[in-house]
């Protein structure tokens, strides 16, 4: 209900912005017409709505502006495309967030100033030949005469400088209204234009790049859909329209041609024609003749020519010639022979004949012309001669081409409004919330158990708040609800698992201490020894070593193993583990078999929880902490990178807190003496990575032992 409420409030106020839009434009450009004003400043409401509203309200100002202009200057409506245009590039630099920096505000005056002066000259100069401005008439031809310059060049530049002086003026009132108008109000206008909450540059920046892949996005497939069917549909059915105009004004000329030859040929006395051949003008009634067929011609103002000739074999013998049309070539006296054009040979053998002639069209030194042709005949049907009637459809041809200029820049407007409609109403109902959501999904699910950022990813998919009101929105509806429930899964997964967790490294310290308690001289080694590890398998991280095997999961697996390295001990008899002085050989092979004890222990437990990683690396550092780099280690005498990285670490951890610790056998050697120790051994009984990294981190050592050695 809320939104419902709040979404209605929104549209009103889109609806009366772009009303006052259209009023503010129409007001300024009806001052400056009747002003007689070489600028329009008619562009103020379309840049501010397509700022507030986006590209489709800015656009639908442009258009409505002009239509209503056109009740006092029908020819507002031809210029409708250039202002459509600049609502057009006002919603992208606003999209781009140009408008809040100055030197983005003079590029776009620039750049909408010299595309309206050039289009509108264009414009002017196809229609009208000229400027329809009076003043920027008389400056063209000022500079003009000053300068030599062609008339059109001088008119570009003029109507340019003026354009950029008309928008420069327009964008700064736009500008000023913009900043006083209130930021929620435009917030709220800009959530009901796009159905959803507005986004930003930066995550429609976001959006683009992660749909790169996308060959064909569905805006830009709609859209293309909707212009190809309107632009087929303009041209068909204009092209449609036309034809049929153009055949019926042929038709209706013809006709008239028809009439003229019939009604000059009933005029014509057939027993006089032979006396008006060969005595013209000194023939009885000749010239009352000539005057009643100059009277039929004058009546039919689209016949250019009226005229009687008699067929020879080359030439026609002219009777009369109804001459009067200005800018004809020539008239001819009677009895006067001229040869056939081109376009005549085609009736000529029917005149010759004396039969009937076809009407014929003809495009030669005559013009482009449809020739009515109608036999006199005698009482006995001898053809004595023919009328012949000319009517021009070259006007016509000028008049279609007028009409398509003006059609065409008309059509333009209307084409970049279906564009600007398909994109917003694809964007809108379609590519916006389906990018959207896309994108949220691919971040959430590429999340994986990462629970903050399971969390963000939802505040963000809920963010959206997607209202188109039909099947999108029951769709972004079901994926909050799918995402909110795998969120919340994921999080009691999430404290299953830490509890399970939490109880198996129980389980590992209490297994661990058990073997520990056996050992009369290892007081809290397997704590010491596992913080030691943490050390060393965060320090090679830090410093890049071994990217291909050390990360988060393998810090997390090696520093909960840890305190598993020595659990074979608890195969070892007590005589042997704690003996207070120097094993024998027999002993020491006894002491070594903790090793491969540790392993099988290890591995029957790897078998019966389905392998779990720690407990692979559990086993590995139990098998083989006791191997050396050099090869001179046991069990297996593995040397170098052979041996599991986990169990070089331990051997560092455990050969260090051995030194560092008291013995039955021996006493705990002092820090420093136990560093140099561990430094002469790297590279033959160390990893010489693993030493570097442990020994750069020495207070974090001395902290651990001063924890747990009170005499260290």
């Amino acid at each position: 209900m809320n939104h419902s409420y709040k979404d209605d409030k929104a549209g009103l106020i889109m609806a009366i912005s772009i009303f006052i839009g259209i009023l503010v434009n129409v007001l300024l450009y009806f001052i400056s017409y009747r002003g007689g004003l070489p600028t329009f400043f008619d562009t103020i409401g379309t840049i501010v709505i397509a700022v507030m509203g986006g590209m489709f309200p800015g656009i639908l100002t442009a258009l409505l502006t002009n239509l209503v202009c056109t009740f006092f200057n029908d020819q507002a409506y031809f210029f409708a495309f250039i202002n459509i245009l600049v609502g057009v590039a006002a919603t992208t630099f606003s999209r781009r967030g140009l408008f809040k920096k100055a030197s983005k505000i003079v590029l776009f005056i620039i750049m909408v100033g010299v595309m309206c002066g050039t289009l509108s000259s264009v414009v002017q100069q196809v229609l009208y030949g000229r400027p329809q401005n009076d003043l920027i008439a008389s400056m063209t031809d000022a500079v003009v005469s000053a300068s030599g310059v062609l008339s059109f060049v001088a008119f570009l530049f003029i109507n340019i400088v003026l354009n950029i002086l008309d928008k420069g003026i327009t964008t700064l009132i736009a500008c000023i209204i913009m900043r006083l108008f209130p930021k929620s109000l435009s917030e709220l206008i800009g959530r009901r234009v796009l159905m959803q909450r507005p986004l930003t540059e930066e995550y429609r920046k976001s959006i683009r790049e992660w749909s790169k892949g996308v060959k064909l996005s569905v805006r830009l497939r709609t859209a293309l859909a909707m212009v190809g069917t309107s632009i087929l549909l303009v041209l068909s059915v204009g092209g449609v329209c036309i034809k049929l105009y153009f055949d019926n004004v042929k038709e209706e000329r013809l006709v008239e041609a028809q009439n003229a030859a019939r009604l000059a040929s009933e005029i014509i006395d057939p027993d006089m024609v032979d006396d008006y051949m060969l005595y013209g003008t000194e023939a009885p009634g000749y010239t009352e003749t000539a005057q009643m067929i100059q009277n039929i011609w004058a009546s039919y103002p689209n016949v250019l020519y009226l005229y009687v000739v008699h067929p020879e074999e080359d030439c026609y013998r002219y009777i009369f010639d109804a001459d009067g049309y200005e800018g004809s070539p020539e008239s001819y006296d009677p009895g006067e022979l001229v040869p056939y054009e081109e376009g005549d040979l085609q009736i000529v053998p029917a005149m010759l004949a004396g039969e009937d002639v076809e009407p014929i069209e003809t495009n030669d030194s005559w013009g482009w012309l449809i020739t009515v042709g109608s036999a006199l005949r005698d009482d006995n049907g001898n053809t004595l001669c023919y009328v012949f009637s000319d009517v021009s459809i070259e006007v016509l041809g000028q008049f279609l081409r007028e009409f398509i200029y003006k059609n065409l820049f008309i059509i333009s407007g209307i084409i970049i409004v279906v564009i600007a409609f398909a994109f917003w109403i694809t964007g809108v109902y379609t590519a916006y919330p389906i990018s959207s959501m896309a994108y949220c999904l691919d971040h959430f699910s590429s999340a994986d158990e990462d629970q903050s950022k399971l969390d963000d990813n939802l505040r963000s998919i809920r963010s959206l708040d997607i209202q188109t009101e039909d099947e999108t929105q029951m769709l972004y509806e079901a994926i909050c609800r799918l995402t909110m429930d795998q969120t919340e899964q994921m999080r009691r997964v999430r404290r299953l698992s830490e509890s399970t967790a939490r109880m198996q490294d129980g389980l590992i310290v209490t297994m661990a201490d058990m073997v520990e308690s056996r050992d009369s001289d290892t007081g809290a080694h397997v704590q010491k020894t596992a913080a030691y590890v943490k050390i060393i398998v965060e320090g090679l991280k830090r410093k890049g070593y071994y990217l291909d095997k050390v990360d988060d999961k393998f810090i997390s697996d090696v520093v909960r193993s840890a305190p598993l390295h020595d659990v074979g001990k608890i195969n070892i008899s007590d005589q042997v583990l704690n003996k207070p002085g120097k094993l024998t050989p027999e002993e020491f092979e006894i002491m070594k078999t903790h090793t491969t004890a540790g392993k099988k222990i290890l591995e029957n437990a790897i078998s019966s929880v389905q392998g779990e990683n720690y407990l692979k690396e559990a086993r590995n550092m139990a098998a083989y902490h006791h191997e050396r780099w050099d090869g001179k280690g046991y069990p297996e005498g593995l040397h170098g990178e052979v041996i599991p990285l986990s169990a070089r670490i331990m051997a560092v951890a455990d050969v260090f807190d051995a030194l560092t610790s008291p013995r039955v056998y021996k006493p705990a050697f002092s820090m420093e003496e136990s560093i140099e120790m561990i430094k002469e051994g790297a590279g033959t009984q160390f990893d010489p990575k693993c030493v570097e990294v442990f020994f750069e981190s020495l207070n974090d050592i001395k902290i651990i032992l001063k924890k747990y050695n009170q005499n260290g």
